[in-house]
């Protein structure tokens, strides 16, 4: 009789350890599924708010093919803020990339020196690569070629005046019998290459005079401003020995007193110089005044 209930409590606890594990086991498959599926809403949470915070802002670009034969118009295109670069370069570029790779523009350095992308972005003229895209405001961004300028197709426009009339000017040191050191070099000192300070840094990207009224309608006769400034950093150059026939050659009604000192030239400059006060000396120079 002992050992009949010696075996039959060995068996009740044999069946209690078993009946333990299958309920361990269960509870643990249970855990497992609801970790899964909570791992599983949680990412579809995370793509459901990535794809609603997705930032879209509206661009109006010019757009006009003269082998297509139809008239100019804005294209409006929409980009993600969160998936573009800071600047408005970057949204050409991904424009162009991703959605009409028929968009013409031009640029090269991306950084400010070259003058290459050069264009008209909500009414005022400014580099591409350096004009910050407006996050705030659900306004759309236009962006236009130089005002003024003959458009080549879309964003490009035609140069060649602009250089035509930068070379009338002779922008190269013409030192031809200058004293030298050692034979080789023209001297000039710290205060006279100073002179140069806000002169030479201008990359010739036309931001300046597409933006001056007086050049909108006189581009065939005036040099505007910023062919204007690169003159008078050859004029005030003290290595220069064509000083007098530089100030002469720009002694002209049309080529220098169009200028009404409207001062647009000032205001949009990409690299902060002022063509103005550069064209005031030149006035100032043909009275003999020279600075």
């Amino acid at each position: 009789r002992t050992w009949r209930a010696v075996r039959s409590a060995m068996a009740m606890a044999t069946w209690a350890r078993l009946w333990s594990r299958a309920g361990l086991a269960a509870r643990s498959g249970a855990l497992a599924g609801r970790g899964a599926a909570e791992v599983t809403a949680q990412a579809a949470a995370v793509s459901s708010s990535t794809a609603t915070a997705a930032r879209l802002k509206e661009f109006k670009v010019y757009r006009w093919d003269p082998e297509a034969g139809e008239k100019p118009t804005f294209q409006s295109f929409e980009v993600d803020l969160n998936r573009c670069g800071p600047m408005i370069l970057d949204v050409l570029l991904k424009i162009k990339d991703e959605q009409d790779s028929s968009l013409s523009f031009r640029r090269s350095c991306r950084e400010g020196i070259c003058g290459s992308c050069a264009m008209n972005i909500n009414g005022s003229n400014g580099l591409a690569c350096l004009t910050r895209i407006e996050k705030e405001g659900e306004d759309a961004t236009n962006i236009a070629p130089l005002p003024h300028m003959f458009v080549v197709k879309d964003l490009v426009v035609d140069m060649a005046n602009f250089y035509a009339q930068y070379k009338s000017i002779k922008p190269w040191l013409q030192s031809d019998g200058a004293a030298k050191v050692d034979g080789k070099e023209v001297y000039q000192s710290k205060e006279d290459r100073n002179k140069l300070d806000g002169l030479y840094e201008c990359i010739l990207c036309a931001c300046c005079s597409t933006s001056c009224p007086s050049y909108w309608w006189n581009s065939d006769s005036y040099l505007g401003p910023a062919v204007l400034l690169q003159a008078y950093r050859w004029i005030i150059d003290s290595r220069d020995q064509a000083t007098d026939e530089r100030i002469k050659q720009l002694d002209d009604a049309f080529k220098l007193y169009r200028c009404k000192t409207i001062m647009n030239c000032a205001k949009v400059c990409p690299k902060g110089l002022n063509p103005g006060k550069a064209i005031a000396k030149i006035k100032k120079a043909h009275h003999g005044e020279l600075e």
